[in-house]
């Protein structure tokens, strides 16, 4: 079952990852580009479990 904390740890995890990428990359770069760099953050998130399910639906 999800809860709201899971969802509130969840967006807290992605929206770090999305400004640590905008942190090192900067503006400017092709969608395709930020696409790649998020999946490469968010995978260094060990202790953060998203399902296949889950991650699969966030299509990234």
């Amino acid at each position: 079952m999800i809860t709201q904390r899971y969802l509130d740890e969840l967006t807290y995890v992605v929206v770090g990852a999305a400004i640590e990428v905008h942190k090192i990359m900067g503006r400017g770069l092709l969608e395709s580009v930020y696409h790649q760099c998020l999946k490469e953050e968010l995978a260094l998130y060990e202790t953060v479990k998203i399902s296949k399910r889950y991650f699969n639906k966030l299509q990234l």
